[in-house]
């Protein structure tokens, strides 16, 4: 059966004869062939790994589908970060099965012969002349360095365990057990250690994110004469994404002023003052789709007032403490305190609790001016293997391997009248991206300053 075309608004009729034409007449294409990807070896072992977890069982991880933006378009697809962890392959709509044997097979919509039907020119979603080619299955197979067969073959009868909630078309086509949210939890609990290749992959993405806030700091004289100059920032960070990697990571945070004090400010659409400071969480999402995640707060005159100073080195102080704290056998939640016990000591020392910084620490009194968690696990996603179990994960201890964030922050309301008139409406983050080592932690983002004084150097040797 014909499957049918994804047509839209600019499709127009076709003759016998038009289509008969084109279905002739093709030379050789020019392309110069296919190799291997970098990352297949590395696949290879996480499939082994994972056939190993469940064996003599059928397990399904589907790359996900195409997501409707608006009427008959759609967003840029990104494969299901399992998927890709698993394959390396990036095309919407293929699944990927290890079957009880062991052995992987991916299933693939491969790009449609021109000389069968009219998909390749007519289709809007999938054809090759609308959307690009997708590889065939030769192709498929050699880059992936797995067995690949036509998507239509995939038969889903009998018992397995799926990845829910990425294919929809998958999700009816099999039971669901008891075992797939098991699944869910190893898929993402296995990407928690980082292989070297790895850690190549987020190298990569947090120095072009460095990159990318120095391009921004050069743009800051533009962009404070623009009426959406945290717009113009933004879009400064994203021309470096997408020349040195595949796009950002997440949405670009870049809050000026006030808007620093809404931890996910993504808006972007304010004014900048250079006596404000400017709050920018930005990262890099490499080719291979490993993200980076840094946090700078800097002013935006190249230089601190004395009130913002106080501020930026009590934050300062407290990552400086959490991340002294990282190191294999640590638990997760330990960096977290000690940034939270110089936030509550710096607070009581500016007048605001004369609670001992203990009973803050009880009651969470200071959670007032800080919010959130001070850190998280970074890879394929910005909030990585969020699925796994928290005796693994938020319970559980550090590893060598583990890569994380680093991100303590003060953020007082522009509108809270328990604080300083002088402190209201100063947001501050400083996030940094680490990898722990056998016997610490290593700073992938050193390439960006952190202490103020460096700030103000660094910022005036660009500006």
């Amino acid at each position: 059966m014909t499957e049918p075309l994804n047509t839209g608004s600019h499709d127009l009729p076709v003759t016998e004869e038009l289509a008969a034409f084109m279905r002739t007449g093709w030379g050789r294409r020019g392309d110069a062939g296919v190799s291997a990807r970098p990352i297949a070896p590395w696949a290879a072992k996480r499939r082994a790994a994972l056939a190993q977890r469940f064996p003599g069982e059928r397990l399904v991880i589907p790359a996900g589908t195409l997501k409707v933006r608006s009427n008959d378009c759609d967003y840029r697809f990104r494969p299901h970060s399992a998927y890709a962890y698993l394959t390396g392959a990036n095309e919407s709509d293929d699944v990927l099965v290890i079957e009880p044997s062991g052995q992987g097979v991916l299933y693939v919509r491969p790009r449609a012969p021109r000389e069968e039907g009219q998909e390749f020119y007519r289709d809007r979603r999938y054809g090759e002349f609308w959307a690009g080619p997708r590889p065939d299955l030769a192709e498929a197979a050699e880059l992936y360095q797995i067995e690949c067969a036509h998507i239509r073959e995939l038969d889903l009868s009998g018992p397995a365990r799926v990845l829910r909630g990425v294919d929809a078309s998958v999700d009816a086509r099999v039971q669901k057990g008891d075992g797939d949210a098991e699944l869910e939890s190893f898929l993402s609990e296995m990407r928690l250690v980082k292989d070297e290749w790895e850690l190549g992959e987020l190298q990569g993405a947090v120095d072009a994110t460095a990159r990318g806030f120095e391009d921004v700091v050069r743009a800051l004289p533009q962009a404070l004469g623009h009426p959406r100059g945290e717009r113009y920032l933004e879009g400064v960070f994203g021309l470096r994404s997408r020349l040195e990697g595949n796009a950002v990571g997440y949405d670009s945070i870049v809050a000026a002023g006030s808007h620093a004090c809404v931890l996910h400010w993504i808006r972007n659409d304010g004014a900048l003052d250079a006596g404000d400071l400017l709050l920018m969480d930005a990262g890099v999402e490499a080719d291979t789709l490993y993200t980076a995640d840094v946090t700078r707060t800097f002013p935006m005159s190249g230089r601190f007032s004395a009130v913002q100073r106080q501020a930026y080195e009590l934050v300062y102080e407290a990552q400086s403490a959490a991340i002294a704290t990282l190191r294999p056998g640590a638990r997760f939640r330990d960096f977290h305190l000690a940034a939270m016990r110089v936030i509550c000591d710096g607070l009581r020392d500016w007048g605001l609790f004369k609670q001992s910084t203990d009973e803050l620490m009880e009651t969470g009194l200071y959670r007032r001016y800080t919010l959130c968690s001070s850190g998280h696990m970074l890879g394929l996603d910005v909030h990585d293997c969020a699925k796994s179990r928290s005796e693994v994960y938020l319970d559980g201890v550090l590893e060598e391997g583990h890569v994380l964030t680093v991100e303590p922050g003060l953020y007082l309301q522009p509108d809270d009248l328990t604080l300083p008139e002088e402190l209201r409406g100063i947001g501050i983050r400083i996030e940094d991206d680490l990898v722990v080592t056998a016997d610490g932690a290593t700073l992938m983002s050193s390439a960006l300053p952190r202490h103020p004084d460096e700030i103000e150097s660094w910022m005036g040797a660009l500006l």
